[in-house]
């Protein structure tokens, strides 16, 4: 039985569209129509879909695997509702622009999209369905990363791994049953894109007090009841623990969410996640597959070793960035180097503008340092909760030498246009050895 969840719990109240968002003092809900997490959904799959109207005739997408796990089981529950096309990609597909071209061929005659399955089943059906202007809904078999709830997908397009609009789910149904049996490296990764929340925030705040971006605190305010029994008992994850699994469940769809309400993924995806996005593009040939949520929590660490040393110290004094097109282009090659030089250039320092930042750092950075201790949490706190639960805390857990991971450290800001604190460290001349392993 499904445990009853205090009168403030915000995912009830954004369902009904009454959390009070603590930006604005205003009552706040989400445009998904269900989210359901249950100890077990089986026989009530066609209950869930048909309440969304979603058509007479759904694809219903996975891969050779999650097919077997859920969406063989999916297809014959929604045969008696509407006309099902059964669409099984291959193992081991990737979430490129060639997969998205399967998908929206496989699925055009298609009312709505339904993903069965994670990552990149989720992104690509949801890709796809915004692309075509189709609804789409999503039967998450591991709990493995946040993005069931967010209005983007991450999509590699011509060897550039970028973050695109995508649909938001008109619902969420997760069977914590099929997440305890999922893969422990998938529930494992979901915890590593969990920890993030930390290093992600403190960035975002960085950005803000520096630069004067935008920031939110209504994505962490979602967080704050689920986060401490996360941290707390990472070992129940891999014991089948349902309650565990529904804390961590929770963080990863209010995580999702809160990238929604903020319109981009500000509040989950920051240095960390460009770290990992630039081992997903450089990776040695023959590394064995890892995990999106794997990467990130070892550049996670990183971030926390960054950000715990440059808070510590003094303002840093800024200096003109060194890097142009043509080393992009000679390190990351031309297509893909020039895409990543009109990310980076918006944030490229001149004299006049290392200038003006140092003085603007020197000015914030007693307010920002204050701000960041009442929300960060400590780079050894972060590997101990990895550790308990077997999870990978080094380059070489995720099968990459320190050589290549320095260069995915000292690389990855130029990925896109976030300033984080690879920028400030980088044009500050700290980004240095001891932070690169």
């Amino acid at each position: 039985m499904t445990p009853a969840r205090p009168a403030t719990d915000p995912l009830a109240q954004l369902l009904q569209g009454t959390w009070i968002d603590p930006d604005s003092g205003r009552a706040t809900g989400v445009a998904i129509a269900a989210i359901a997490i249950e100890d077990h959904l089986r026989g009530r799959e066609a209950e869930c879909v048909a309440a969304l109207g979603l058509g007479r005739r759904l694809a219903v997408v996975s891969d050779v695997t999650t097919h077997r796990v859920l969406g063989a089981r999916l297809e014959r529950a929604l045969a008696p509702l509407a006309r099902i096309d059964s669409v099984v990609l291959p193992l081991h597909v990737h979430a490129d622009m060639a997969a998205v071209a399967t998908v929206r061929a496989a699925t055009a005659g298609a009312d709505a999209l339904i993903a069965a399955g994670s990552g990149t089943i989720n992104d690509l059906a949801k890709f796809t369905a915004a692309t075509d202007g189709k609804p789409f809904a999503v039967f998450p078999t591991a709990p493995s990363m946040n993005g069931y709830t967010s209005a983007n997908a991450a999509i590699t397009v011509d060897g550039h791994k970028k973050t695109l609009p995508a649909a938001l789910a008109r619902g969420v149904f997760i069977d914590l049953e099929v997440l305890a049996a999922a893969p422990p490296r998938m529930i494992r990764a979901g915890l590593g894109d969990s920890l993030c929340r930390s290093t992600a925030q403190v960035d975002w705040l960085l950005s803000h007090y520096l630069l004067g971006t935008a920031y939110r605190e209504a994505p962490f305010a979602l967080l704050a009841q689920d986060e401490p029994a996360l941290l707390g008992a990472p070992e129940a994850l891999l014991a089948g623990d349902l309650a565990a699994l529904r804390a961590l469940a929770r963080t990863l769809v209010l995580s999702g969410i809160g990238m929604t309400l903020c319109g981009g993924s500000y509040p989950a995806s920051q240095g960390e996640h460009l770290i990992s996005h630039y081992v997903d593009m450089r990776a040695p040939a023959g590394r064995a597959e890892f995990l999106h949520g794997e990467q990130v929590a070892v550049a996670t660490l990183t971030m926390a070793r960054i950000q715990e040393a440059l808070l510590a110290g003094p303002p840093p004094a800024l200096r003109a960035s060194a890097v142009d097109l043509p080393a992009l282009q000679r390190h990351f090659g031309a297509e893909v180097g020039a895409a990543c030089w009109s990310d980076f250039a918006p944030k490229r320092l001149d004299a006049a503008g290392a200038a003006a930042l140092s003085a603007r750092a020197a000015a914030q950075w007693p307010a920002l340092r204050r701000h960041a201790a009442a929300i960060f949490v400590p780079t050894a706190t972060l590997a101990a909760v990895m550790r308990r639960a077997g999870g990978p805390t080094s380059a070489a857990d995720i099968g990459v030498d320190a050589a290549f991971y320095a260069g995915a450290v000292r690389h990855a800001r130029f990925l896109r246009d976030r300033f984080t604190f690879l920028d400030l460290a980088d044009d500050a001349g700290l980004l240095t050895d001891p932070f690169l392993a």
